[in-house]
Parts: structure tokens; sequence; C-alpha cells
């Protein structure tokens, strides 16, 4: 197997790769890295999309969803494949790989990017999610990280705490839900969540991956409706 560096960026947060990892006889793919570590990659998409599948269940009427996490746009894709969704804004604090999914050097992203109900923000879904507009969406899906487990930064921790957790519910309408992947249980989260929302849910995910049963976790809170 063979691994071929296609972009490389530097910021604040480190080291940002891009490659291409070529078998013989298997299609090429592409590889995302932070900092050395493995982030994601074209081959093994079935998390990405069981997250945005099992979160659009949960609201009726999804009209307006954000996802923190841009990554190679695969959740983002799912999202838009629910006709229900008008606008699906994708919170991305890394700049350069916005450039990559948008210049094609990541092929499939000017194709994602260029679908009307697009709104990609390069920023810290922090400060994104804390500066919307009250009840402005139907749906919140952090995919940032696997979780507070596996951070790709550990500034992210502040994520999963109350203080960000809160600007996620302002910035939800009543009804609308709050969904965090987790590649583990994380019972500081459900406690974190439900300090906030008042109530929380977690849900076992059981996706195949690569031929091997795996189980993963969403963390899901609700605004409540008024009465």
């Amino acid at each position: 197997m063979e691994y071929v560096e296609i972009a490389r960026a530097e910021s604040e947060r480190g080291e940002l790769v891009l490659r291409e990892r070529r078998a013989e006889g298997a299609p090429t793919s592409l590889e995302l890295r932070a900092n050395g570590v493995f982030v994601m990659d074209t081959v093994e998409t079935s998390t990405e999309r069981a997250l945005a599948t099992a979160a659009l269940a949960l609201v009726d009427e999804p009209r307006a969803v954000v996802v923190g996490g841009l990554g190679l746009g695969f959740t983002m894709h799912e999202v838009l494949a629910d006709s229900r969704v008008e606008k699906c804004a994708v919170v991305e604090i890394e700049v350069a790989l916005v450039g990559w999914m948008g210049d094609g050097t990541v092929p499939h992203g000017p194709a994602l990017l260029a679908d009307e109900r697009v709104l990609v923000v390069v920023a810290d879904i922090a400060v994104a999610l804390a500066e919307a507009r009250p009840a402005t969406y139907d749906l919140v899906l952090l995919d940032v990280d696997n979780g507070p487990g596996y951070l790709v930064h550990e500034a992210n921790a502040a994520l999963y705490q109350p203080p960000f957790l809160a600007a996620a519910r302002d910035a939800l309408r009543p009804g609308g839900a709050l969904v965090v992947w987790s590649a583990d249980e994380a019972p500081e989260l459900e406690r974190a969540v439900s300090e906030v929302f008042g109530d929380v849910e977690a849900r076992p995910l059981e996706v195949l991956l690569q031929d091997r049963d795996e189980r993963y976790w969403l963390y899901v809170a609700r605004v409540r409706s008024p009465a």
C-alpha cells in the first residue's frame, strides 16, 4: 500500500494532512489526518452516515440543520439526502479543509458544496452557536470528534461542557434536538447534557464497520415544545 500526500496546511491547532491511499486492485481513497492522528477516510463512511440518518429520524420537520464539523463531507451528504432539509449550515474551523472541498482537491467536494441548501461557516462551532439567533435550527449534529474521549484537539473538550451545550439549546427551535456522537459511553457528557436540557437519552447505535459489528453512542436531547 502506498500513501501520497496531496495537501498539507498549518494552523494554530497544528498540522492538517490529506493523502491518497493507493493499493493494487483497490480504488484510490483519501485519508485525513490532524497532527498525525487519523481522523477519517473515504473508504469507511458508515459512522458519519449513521449519525445523520439517526439524527434526522428524531425530528418531524428538520428544515434547518447545523452540522459541527465538515470532515470529508459524508455527514453533510446524508443530511442533504433528506428532502425535508431546506438549509444545512456546516461549521468547520479549518479553512484549509473547506478550501480542499471547494477546489476539487477532495473530488466529491465541489458537487456537495454546490447544493443551494448548503452554507459553510468557517468558525469554531462554539462561537458560531453562541452567535446564532435564538431558535434558528431544528437539529444540531456535533460531529467534531469521536466524542469527549477521543478529541481531535484538546480545546474541543469545551464542546462537551454545559456552556456550549446551553448555546446549542438556545439555537434550537421548540421540538428541535441536539445529537452528539461518541465512540464510547460518556457518562460525564450524559450528566452535562441532562443538566442543560433537563433530560438526555443515550442511544446505542450498531454500525457494520468493515464487516465488524461496532457499537457507538448518540447522546440526544430535545427542546420541549410549549404545552
